[in-house]
């Protein structure tokens, strides 16, 4: 006999909604690890005591991760989708027939709290997965990536417009129109943040990728532990910034909440954005080793020409001398240390055609952290510095790709570098979530059977190894017809 199901809506009388959350729930699970009542002690120096009460502060954060996790771009959408999911609802304390905030109730909130509460979120997060044996802090990778921001490259103003605004526009839309008209092509716009800003965001910058558009962005770094690809520090930058000029500040921020812990940076990897003298300094002055590549103004070695750091001075292929000279600052690569020889010696010498061509003397310039460059060379290029550079690119790229494209990076939909850097942050911390509700702890009487295994598999290839290698000495030696007598002897 068919049967059909008749729906009549009805007022539930008992119903509890644990019970219809499975036990492996992936937010029930979350539930249960994570703590966030201490977020209602910070958070009260933002309140008063009249007036309407606010949402919940812990509210607020388990929304704000909800959205980070399910890849959702926007407030409204947020709290459109954890009203349709029974497992959301108990997972910020709802009950099914209780009605969620207002979604920009969400927005004034996140404006209200300050960095370093999200900051302390990250932390409590990152302390379970610590707690859980995921990281062990040694080694850290270190990358950013453009964040997009929310405004128009197409409506970028200039910085200043002087006096007489309608001449200076008239001017702009007359004279250069002629012009460009007359030599048929058009005149482009120069994007730089020197003379052009964003009325609706002020503190984006433009900023492009090699082979890609101009864009509006911010720059968000993190730093990831090589042990199990857990992120351990994550913050928002100008997009305008040199990555070097930000690496002490992620590295700070890891250190100290790391050391909180009772663990310790010993190594730092990451790319030849981050490569600068100060840099260089800095890590060594935290006693921290670095494995940055140098970048292309770096010269290692001077053809024909040999440094001598004791009388620092180089000497050219032809014995001729080039001493320090002076101190040169240069706004775009810092102080510079300047070497040139004396006309009198390149005056007849028969290499100055191809050293020198019209010019009267040789002149070189170093940095003045060309010590920390040679250092930093020689450990890059060494096979520790070649592995350490494929565990970088094999850590810290896929988690960028997967905070940018999975975890709801890309693009900020707020305005500001605070709230930025905010956004960061929240997808960092959504991020080591995933990764602590997907690990499974190895028990010891597991590793330590894997490790016997791996003990007798190799003492059992290295014997077999010799037993191979000797059959083959044999077989060589009784083909040689000088060994012919050996022909008749068991062995062969």
């Amino acid at each position: 006999m068919q049967g059909k199901k008749q729906y009549n809506e009805k007022l539930f009388l008992s119903f509890r909604l644990s019970d219809r959350i499975p036990n492996d729930n992936f937010y029930r699970r979350l539930k249960e690890v994570l703590d966030l009542s201490f977020i209602t002690k910070q958070t009260q120096q933002y309140y008063g005591n009249e007036g309407q009460k606010s949402i919940d502060p812990v509210v607020f954060f388990k929304l704000m991760l909800i959205g980070y996790i399910e890849n959702l771009n926007s407030d409204r959408k947020i709290i459109e989708h954890a009203s349709m999911r029974m497992d959301m609802l108990y997972f910020i304390d709802y009950d099914i027939d209780e009605i969620l905030p207002w979604h920009s109730t969400l927005s004034r909130t996140r404006k209200l709290y300050g960095d370093e509460l999200f900051l302390e979120v990250f932390r409590k997060v990152l302390s379970l997965c610590i707690h859980k044996g995921m990281v062990s802090g040694r080694i850290q990778a270190i990358d950013s990536a453009y964040v997009k921001a929310n405004a128009s490259l197409d409506n970028i103003i200039p910085k200043e417009i002087l006096d007489g605004t309608n001449d200076y526009l008239k001017d702009l839309t007359t004279n250069d129109d002629e012009e460009t008209l007359s030599k048929g092509k058009k005149k482009k716009k120069t994007m730089s943040n020197r003379d052009w800003m964003s009325p609706a965001d002020p503190d984006a910058r433009i900023s492009k990728k090699k082979n890609k558009p101009y864009g509006l962005n911010y720059s968000g770094q993190i730093s990831v532990d090589t042990s199990s690809h857990v992120i351990c520090g994550a913050m928002a930058d100008f997009a305008d910034v040199r990555d070097s000029s930000t690496l002490p500040t992620i590295v700070n921020q890891v250190s100290e909440t790391l050391e909180s812990e009772g663990l310790h940076i010993d190594s730092v990897l990451a790319d030849t954005n981050y490569s600068s003298g100060k840099a260089y300094k800095y890590l060594e002055s935290k006693n921290i080793k670095g494995y940055i590549p140098c970048h292309g103004g770096y010269i290692p070695k001077r053809d024909n020409f040999t440094y001598y750091p004791e009388g620092d001075y180089y000497q050219c292929s032809q014995g001729k001398i080039l001493p320090f000279k002076k101190f040169y600052d240069r706004k775009s690569s810092g102080i510079r240390k300047v070497y040139w020889s004396s006309r009198k010696d390149c005056r007849d010498c028969q290499c100055r055609t191809d050293c020198i061509g019209k010019k009267g003397f040789k002149a070189l310039e170093d940095t003045i952290e060309k010590p920390y460059y040679n250092e930093m060379h020689q450990r890059i290029t060494s096979k520790v510095g070649k592995k350490m550079r494929r565990i970088r690119s094999a850590t810290v790229e896929p988690v960028l790709g997967t905070l940018l494209y999975f975890v709801g990076m890309r693009k900020v939909y707020t305005k500001g570098i605070d709230l930025a850097n905010k956004h960061v942050i929240l997808a960092a911390t959504a991020y080591n979530i995933k990764k602590l509700l997907k690990f499974k702890e190895v028990k010891p009487a597991v590793i330590l059977e894997k490790i016997t295994y791996k003990v007798h598999m190799s003492s059992f290839l290295s014997f077999s190894g010799i037993i191979d290698k000797i059959v083959g000495f044999l077989k060589t030696f009784c083909s040689n017809e000088q060994n012919s007598w050996f022909l008749f002897s068991p062995s062969c």
